[in-house]
């Protein structure tokens, strides 16, 4: 059963590739940004990566200048300096009501691609896929679709700002990733629901 507060807690740190590619000669906001295919990759953990920041601002430059009406908010382990993860930069897109299938068509029409692995969420509360060059890496994208009134939306922020604003936190959820990765974890799904106790138990107690 779709499990919204725990799935989405858990996919937020997902995973993380980047390809050698050509600079950006230091072109931060683009005027176009290149949606590129998304791969699959196994859990791992990887240091946190500044520029991951800079790759959220650029989506969300791009997705807000067709859909006006929409909020996008950066989530998962790349919105938290410091925090280790796997590397996918996670953003939600929130739309006002009765707005789903425009903003599902708008991801489409900038190249972004419905889920073909991994726990597939439903259409009425999609996740969308793709990756994007920036400063001759590519980085791994998941856009979740929300409706801005949905308690989800709540539960999402509320444990990143947790990690936000608690450094041994971020420590600690840390530690979490890397054990279950050195217990031989491969499965992103398994990864996935492993860390679920942390992110719960966090939300339970703040």
């Amino acid at each position: 059963m779709y499990n919204p507060i725990s799935l989405r807690a858990m996919a937020c740190c997902t995973c993380d590739w980047t390809l050698s590619g050509v600079p950006n000669e230091g072109i931060l906001m683009p005027p176009e940004l290149i949606i590129g295919q998304y791969a699959l990759q196994p859990p791992h953990c990887v240091d946190y990566d500044p520029s991951a920041r800079e790759v959220a601002q650029r989506v969300e430059q791009s997705i807000t200048e067709l859909l006006p009406e929409v909020k996008v908010e950066h989530i998962g382990s790349t919105s938290v300096p410091g925090c280790a993860g796997k590397g996918v930069v996670d953003l939600m897109v929130l739309y006002p009501e009765g707005q789903l299938e425009k903003v599902k068509e708008t991801l489409a029409e900038l190249g972004f691609q419905p889920q073909t692995v991994g726990h597939i969420f439903p259409e009425s509360r999609p996740m969308r896929v793709g990756a994007v060059e920036h400063k001759g890496e590519w980085y791994r994208l998941h856009v979740h679709v929300i409706a801005a009134d949905s308690s989800e939306v709540g539960v999402l922020l509320a444990f990143r700002d947790q990690l936000l604003a608690n450094p041994a936190l971020v420590h600690a959820y840390v530690d979490r990733k890397r054990a279950i990765l050195a217990s031989g974890v491969q499965d992103p799904q398994q990864y996935t629901r492993m860390k679920t106790d942390f992110v719960q138990g966090v939300l339970a107690t703040h």
